[in-house]
């Protein structure tokens, strides 16, 4: 097993520079990825960039030419859920895009049954047995699209798809995933509710999110690394 780790910027990967050991770097396709291990577990850890297209890039970078066999993404996001706090802790049980109509991807390549990426069984198994351990863990659908979300628009995705957090990239990484037959998985920490003042709030709590976001990945790859 070798896990690849994607988050959209450095501030989102940064915990991740305390927590992977033996670490060297390397650089391709304009990324610099940081490899070593978690839990004795190999990864292969990056940013990159904001934007579905750059996060698509990385997911096949590290698929392609790092054999990641799995992918965790960890980061931020803004709350569309009314029980979410700033600094719940979101588990993906699958991906969707916002902003991309669902026949694209059912009537077209890679035609789905549905336009929702799931997240890999047992990435969710193990992301649950560390979740009983902790509070402010929450499971759910988490949706990409690459617009700020705030207003009308904010109302209209939640009365769409009732996903729990908002995001750029998440979706992204999954679609690859699915279409590579890779197992996938998002953790992502609220800094805001994806309302006026999301942008300020973000950058007021992306440090401590991002620790959040990455201690637990850290603890599902140690589960992950235990389990038979």
């Amino acid at each position: 097993m070798k896990i690849g780790i994607i988050c959209a910027s450095d501030r989102e990967l940064a915990p991740f520079g305390r927590l992977i050991e033996d670490r060297k770097y390397s650089k391709t396709a304009l990324l610099t990825v940081c490899e070593g291990t978690i839990a004795e577990v190999p990864v292969a850890a990056l940013y990159s960039g904001v934007c579905k297209v750059n996060a698509a890039i990385a997911a096949m970078t590290l698929i392609h030419a790092y054999e990641c066999d799995t992918i965790i993404n960890s980061g931020t996001a803004g709350g569309l859920d009314s029980h979410l706090k700033i600094f719940s802790t979101v588990v993906a049980t699958e991906a969707e895009y916002h902003d991309v109509a669902p026949e694209i991807l059912t009537e077209f390549h890679p035609w789905k049954d549905t336009s929702a990426f799931r997240s890999g069984d047992t990435l969710l198994q193990a992301a649950r047995k560390v979740a009983k351990a902790r509070k402010n863990v929450f499971f759910g659908k988490m949706a990409t699209g690459e617009q700020f979300v705030d207003g009308s628009l904010r109302d209209k995705i939640k009365e769409k798809m009732s996903p729990l957090t908002v995001d750029m990239e998440t979706a992204a990484i999954a679609h690859v995933c699915y279409a590579t037959g890779v197992p996938f998985l998002a953790v992502r920490t609220l800094t805001d509710h994806a309302d006026g003042g999301a942008e300020g709030d973000f950058q007021k709590n992306c440090e401590e999110a991002s620790r959040l976001s990455a201690e637990f990945v850290s603890a599902v790859i140690a589960e992950l690394g235990v389990t038979p």
